[in-house]
């Protein structure tokens, strides 16, 4: 497999302490992660550690299995338990961390699943990293290596001392990892065997001001972050050595006090005569200029994705979204005059408060976006709301999917009469994405018994029949606003006090 690694390696180095870093899906996914890549990275670094990765496809181990000292897990899908089991079944492994004598590595995980909501996944691992792990990953790691003669239960006591370390059972109150972004994260290595062939990705930014009722990824990742200009542009200098693809990503791209200068930074090395291709995560409608789309287009960009959520300025208000229907037609005629082909238009049903006049309002903008935009491809893409722990809308229920999939329906039929082909995301799957995310630790049976039966959705609701869980419980019921949360013992910012806030603000807009 060809691999360009744009950092020193250390080969052939006498490592004492073997380290596997685990993907839950295959190879070509895990080397276009740049959080697993960037953390593979910092641990293939150390002089004293070997690391190796692993993915549910990985074949041939360079580290005997029975030399591994620790596996560490990204977790960053609620569905990834299910690789996880697949990686640790293969080599033998019991799942759950009662079952594990010291004759077995210390296995834990970290990612943005763990760090919202640990409680259904917790038997199964030693311990957890909550927040940021680009440098904790690292501390922990070398915390273990340091104190690797001790039992396993001496070890767990000395890791609940680490900010940002859940252990299981032991740990009351944990406070998330913080990493200021100092250091500019990109692709450690680039490969052609990628999900996204020979890309050099470059996080701009971390976190969102936005904070959306429904985002997990903008409230977990406060306060916001960017990293500075120049270290901005001498990464891309340094990807470019190597290829001539470059994605920028971040939930926010577009405010970093410096993108329009970033933007021209790529379109004058084109303009110079180098091919260069780039691309970028979504950006919101009211930061599409043509000056973006310019150097988008340049790139080799033909379309582009917004996220508007919902078609009717009161939902939008209602899931604090604070887009006007002006500046989504602006960003759509923007995306028109400047070259570009065509624009993904990203939008939720199901949110908290809709109705049937905000489904019917998806019909009419879609139909005055196309007669304003002759010619120009533009696509609906629809999810359904899910809530999520740590965002206002935690409490909300998920809307039945019997009910779901009749709006989905209702649109597919109504959008199709406009020439337009929509795309949803199954009702069905994102229920039981749903059950996960507010779950607790009742749930480890369960998930045990649904990986086992194949993990089809027939899985999830025979395993609930068979383990008595009521799976209505946590995905469609209200939850009371002054209830003890299984995820409360993790300490974000903001808290608890300003979600309730929010939630009773949003709610009554």
């Amino acid at each position: 497999m060809s691999e360009i690694y744009l950092y020193e390696r250390q080969l052939n180095k006498q490592s004492d302490y073997n380290v596997w870093m685990g993907f839950p899906n295959c190879n070509s996914f895990s080397l276009s992660s740049l959080g697993f890549m960037w953390l593979y990275k910092s641990l293939d670094e150390e002089p004293n550690i070997k690391v190796e990765r692993i993915c549910t496809d990985t074949k041939i181990t360079e580290i005997n299995p029975k030399d591994v000292d620790a596996i560490c897990f990204s977790f960053s899908f609620d569905m990834d338990f299910i690789g996880i089991f697949t990686i640790l079944d293969k080599y033998n492994i019991p799942l759950k961390s009662k079952d594990r004598e010291n004759a077995f590595p210390l296995i834990f995980a970290g990612g943005p699943v763990i760090t919202a909501n640990p409680e259904p996944y917790k038997e199964f691992f030693d311990f957890l990293i909550i927040g940021d792990g680009d440098k904790c990953n690292l501390e922990v790691i070398k915390l273990c290596r340091e104190n690797r003669g001790k039992s396993k239960d001496e070890l767990l006591e000395i890791l609940t001392l680490q900010e940002g370390i859940y252990v299981p059972n032991i740990s009351k109150k944990v406070n998330k990892c913080h990493y200021d972004l100092s250091e500019c994260v990109y692709t450690p290595i680039i490969s052609e065997e990628s999900f996204f062939p020979n890309t050099f990705i470059i996080e701009v930014s971390r976190g969102c001001y936005n904070r959306c009722g429904f985002c997990v990824a903008s409230y977990l990742n406060l306060p916001v972050r960017f990293v500075d200009y120049e270290t901005i542009i001498s990464k891309i200098d340094l990807g470019l050595k190597y290829t001539n693809k470059i994605a920028l990503l971040g939930a926010l791209i577009s405010a970093h006090p410096r993108f329009s200068d970033i933007c021209d930074y790529i379109y004058n090395r084109i303009q110079n005569g180098e091919k260069i291709e780039m691309s970028v995560s979504s950006l919101r409608a009211d930061a599409i200029t043509p000056k973006v789309i310019k150097t988008l287009s340049a790139a080799g960009q033909k379309h582009t994705t917004i996220a508007i959520e919902a078609a009717s300025e009161r939902l939008r208000k209602v899931v604090n979204k604070n887009l006007t229907e002006n500046q989504i037609f602006d960003a759509v005629k923007i995306a028109k005059d400047s070259g570009l082909k065509g624009i993904k238009i990203y939008s939720m049903i199901g949110l908290p408060t809709e109705t049937q006049e905000d489904i019917d309002e998806f019909i009419r903008l879609a139909k005055d976006l196309k007669i304003k935009n002759k010619g120009f491809d533009i696509t609906f893409s629809f999810s359904t709301f899910v809530p999520k722990p740590h965002t206002p809308f935690q409490w909300c229920g998920k809307e039945p999917v019997k009910s779901l999939e009749q709006k989905q329906n209702y649109l597919k039929k109504e959008l199709h009469k406009l020439g337009m082909k929509p795309k949803f995301s199954s009702a069905k799957w994102d229920y039981y994405q749903a059950v996960l995310s507010r779950g607790d630790s009742s749930l480890s049976d369960y998930l045990i018994d649904v990986y086992k039966q194949g993990a089809k959705l027939g899985a999830y609701k025979s395993a609930a029949k068979k383990y008595n869980i009521d799976t209505d419980k946590f995905a469609e019921e209200d939850l009371v606003i002054n209830q003890e949360l299984p995820w409360d013992f993790i300490a974000l910012n903001p808290g608890k006090e300003f979600l309730k806030n929010e939630y009773i603000r949003l709610l009554n807009i």
